[in-house]
């Protein structure tokens, strides 16, 4: 494992410093899921929530969450993203729904994070929106999938 880089040598947190690095492609995918109870998916499925059409806007909230990364996460570099995909699906193992993230920019720094917080803030629209029908919604299974570009090489779960 090599070292961790956001640490100066006296242990300070501080932002990695960049400005040396080559500009390249890099790309990021992420998912996570909420587990639910199935009146309450049937109810995101028909569009019978009071709040409005949950997945909708859960794509929306993943879309602000990855831009908005650099406010929420202190070392992270604020970028020019080119792209971002976002995907709902059903579980079949369990009562639920998967997102998945894809962010994209050209740039001297991965997409890591903008990825990982647009899947959780899509994930916290969704329960937000629902919670008025089921407090017990479960959040989990947040990970990075895949990583392209930059000099830490590709990464792919």
């Amino acid at each position: 494992m090599t070292e961790l880089t956001h640490f100066d040598k006296a242990g300070r947190g501080r932002m990695v410093d960049v400005s040396d690095k080559e500009i390249t492609t890099r790309m990021a995918i992420a998912s996570g899921e909420i587990h639910m109870l199935p009146n309450t998916l049937t109810h995101i499925q028909q569009g019978k929530l009071k709040k409005g059409d949950v997945l909708a806007i859960a794509d929306v909230a993943a879309i602000m969450g990855a831009k908005k990364t650099p406010d929420l996460i202190p070392m992270c570099h604020p970028l020019m993203l080119s792209g971002i995909d976002v995907a709902f699906s059903e579980l079949m193992n369990v009562c639920g729904l998967k997102v998945e993230v894809s962010v994209k920019c050209k740039g001297k720094t991965g997409v890591e994070m903008e990825a990982l917080t647009a899947v959780s803030t899509a994930l916290l629209t969704i329960y937000d929106m629902c919670k008025a029908v089921d407090k017990g919604m479960r959040l989990t299974n947040i990970q990075l999938e895949e990583k392209k570009g930059g000099k830490s090489g590709n990464f792919k779960r």
